[in-house]
């Protein structure tokens, strides 16, 4: 009996074999998929360091429209300023002149405008008084249909079709 039991615990050979191929396999596969993490993480903060750089340049970019978003209008602007310097500089001895140069000067600051995107509000008498366009001051006996414009005191303006400054109006009043 002795000899049955140390045949049962001798070690098999083949099996030892074919126990080491999967482990050795495994083993491999293990190293790919260690290779593949290292290059998976090395990616990935690639990755983010670029999107922070991203993140970055585009905060920039973002500050430096800010501080130069006016330059443009302001470039249009220069040449009124020019013109109301001149005007001022030269002795008025005669009112149409003077009136013929400043309206020159309007026509400037109204190019100006037009080129900085900033529309005036100026409603003609007559026309429907709007709550998002004009500020009603005072309402006033007209022979006119009630909440329409009677009079402009002051201008408005927009700016890329929001409200800079509404226009300020005297609306008639319901008969």
């Amino acid at each position: 009996m002795s000899d049955h039991k140390s045949e049962q615990h001798a070690p098999d050979t083949a099996s030892t074999e074919v126990n080491e191929q999967p482990l050795q396999s495994m083993e491999e596969e293990l190293a790919d998929l260690k290779t593949k993490l290292a290059e998976m993480q090395d990616n990935f903060l690639r990755a983010k360091a670029e999107a922070e750089n991203i993140r970055r340049r585009a905060a920039e970019d973002i500050a430096k429209a800010h501080k130069f978003a006016i330059e443009n209008f302001a470039e249009h602007l220069i040449p009124v300023s020019d013109s109301l310097y001149a005007a001022l500089a030269t002795e008025a001895g005669d009112a149409k002149a003077f009136k013929e140069g400043l309206e020159i000067t309007l026509k400037q600051l109204v190019a100006a405008f037009e080129k900085g995107r900033l529309v005036e509000i100026n409603p003609a008498p007559g026309a429907k008084f709007d709550p998002h366009q004009h500020q009603a001051i005072s309402m006033v006996p007209s022979d006119q249909e009630a909440n329409t414009v009677v009079s402009v005191l002051q201008r408005g303006f927009l700016i890329a079709d929001r409200v800079l400054r509404p226009a300020l109006v005297t609306v008639s009043q319901a008969k």
